[in-house]
């Protein structure tokens, strides 16, 4: 369990200076089936990340002679995690798009964290599921599931399915925003709804970019603000890169 908390003065409704994160905090080994697993609590959302092996690759992989292996996400809503009861995608016979745009990025950003030939030929599934949503569940979720990730890896390594450690670099994602001309990290839900730009970024621990998402919400943006957006991302992902250290270090 690591914990991050940066009290300062008041400047946003909750208390935060506009280049603060929210309270983050890893509970680990949370899902005892699960290779690796953790519950991120990062302000009001709460998300668990649990990780699965299973011993073989998808059939395209075989049929087009791709060697090692493959990550691939889940990503879900609970239906009590908002204040009004979400249908769970089943019900409705297929996954709605946000949910398979999201559970995609997760599966590029976790893509881009290990070498997968030094995988081997297994499949790493790793799960997703949103139990609070107040803004933010997307780089909620990519940053929990990489520190459920290396907790999986560790296990292949310690029981000798892997003889390499196949991590490349920590990954992590964070939310900016525009609200009334100034830009804003780490967007709870009431500061999402109310930005006229939206962004998410995720970046690795080498300082590569990964995938940058900006959406103006019924507005432009200028050159200016991106590098501005930009810049306090990379601050607030240099921050989780630290909060996920602190996590690991106590796995």
């Amino acid at each position: 369990m690591a914990e991050t908390n940066n009290p300062t003065n008041s400047t946003r409704a909750d208390g935060r200076q506009p280049d603060q994160l929210r309270p983050l905090r890893f509970q680990n080994h949370i899902a005892p089936h699960a290779t690796g697993s953790t519950l991120i609590e990062w302000g009001d959302t709460r998300v668990i990340c649990g990780v699965t092996v299973e011993e073989n690759v998808p059939r395209w992989m075989k049929e087009q002679g791709v060697t090692g292996g493959w990550i691939t996400a889940e990503y879900s809503m609970l239906p009590y995690s908002t204040l009004q009861r979400k249908a769970r995608d089943i019900t409705k016979g297929k996954i709605d798009g946000r949910s398979q745009e999201i559970q995609r990025l997760i599966g590029r950003a976790m893509r881009a964290t290990l070498d997968l030939d030094k995988l081997g030929s297994r499949t790493i599934c790793v799960d997703c599921d949103v139990l609070q949503a107040d803004g933010g569940t997307r780089t909620a979720a990519i940053t929990g599931a990489y520190v459920a990730l290396v907790i999986a890896i560790r296990r292949l390594i310690a029981s000798g399915k892997l003889k390499e450690n196949p991590i490349l670099h920590a990954v992590a994602a964070v939310s900016i925003g525009i609200i009334n001309g100034s830009a804003l990290l780490d967007l709870c839900y009431t500061e999402d709804v109310a930005a006229t730009v939206d962004f998410n970024l995720v970046m690795n621990s080498a300082g590569e970019f990964i995938e940058l998402q900006g959406t103006g919400e019924e507005a432009t943006f200028t050159e200016s603000q991106l590098a501005e957006l930009i810049k306090a991302g990379k601050a607030g992902v240099r921050q989780l890169l630290e909060a996920q250290e602190k996590a690991l270090a106590a796995a």
